[in-house]
């Protein structure tokens, strides 16, 4: 692995970790009763995930150059797949991560609340004694936490198919159109520009399906109709799910390409 991919697996685990982490906010909202505040930290995480996914375009698009310019372009399918695969590794952790996640947000809203600043949070975080509340907050999972997935989800199974199949879709959207302009060089712009397309595809699924059942069950812990208990596991479950769309974004790679490849003829 040379350095420029390097840097392309790290960027894409970052992306994925922060989305995954994103949903420890929304247990922290129900913890700490600061659901307005809860859904602030959670939009702001999903908003730097989703739009730095975007990012990783000229990063891959220079790599397929270079990989042209070099006559290894027959390389450049399995560099795909290590992006992908960082991608995977990245929610794995960032599940493992997510007690926490949840006990630094507690503390993040529970800053914003006394300075009533976002700039002052982040800054916060990175001093001593943010750095060293990191270190206090670190959590494992407990093996009693993982028995519980046996009992009721909260959602069920086409909610996390759903998310599953919008996972993927963002995850695979922007390579595989990418790499579908190797595929169709002449096309090879038209190709690249797809990649809205599919991400808008995953992103309304995720805002349309997923986005408002958590929101709903949000409320109904609050009001004392479901348990938090109850409502840790659902965040578990759609993690989960997060991480079956990553691999699956997998298989999907090399056929999402190709129909990719095959639409830009005709577009």
């Amino acid at each position: 692995m040379d350095s420029q991919l390097l840097i392309i697996c790290l960027l894409t685990a970052a992306i994925n970790l922060i989305g995954t982490l994103a949903y420890a906010a929304r247990i922290a909202g129900v913890r700490t009763g600061r659901i307005a505040m809860s859904f602030a930290l959670f939009n702001i995480l999903v908003l730097v995930s989703r739009t730095s996914n975007s990012f990783l375009g000229p990063f891959l698009a220079k790599r397929i150059e270079t990989r042209i310019a070099s006559g290894g372009g027959e390389a450049l399918y399995g560099d795909f797949q290590m992006v992908l695969g960082s991608a995977s590794l990245a929610v794995a952790l960032g599940i493992v991560l997510v007690p926490t996640g949840q006990r630094l947000f507690v503390r993040a809203i529970g800053h914003f609340k006394q300075h009533r600043s976002t700039v002052r949070m982040i800054l916060h975080s990175a001093s001593p004694e943010g750095l060293r509340s990191i270190r206090e907050a670190a959590a494992p999972p407990r093996l009693g936490q993982l028995r519980e997935l046996a009992k009721p989800r909260g959602v069920g199974w086409g909610v996390l198919a759903a998310n599953c199949l919008a996972q993927a879709l963002i995850t695979v959207g922007v390579i595989a159109s990418l790499y579908a302009g190797y595929l169709n060089p002449e096309y090879r712009v038209t190709a690249s520009q797809l990649s809205a397309v599919i991400n808008g595809v995953a992103t309304i699924l995720l805002f349309a399906l997923i986005d408002p059942q958590l929101s709903v069950m949000t409320d109904d812990v609050v009001d004392g109709r479901v348990s938090e208990p109850l409502f840790r596991r659902t965040i578990v479950w759609i993690s989960f799910s997060r991480l079956a769309g990553t691999l699956l974004a997998q298989v999907l790679f090399l056929p999402a390409a190709q129909l990719v490849a095959a639409i830009a003829n005709h577009v």
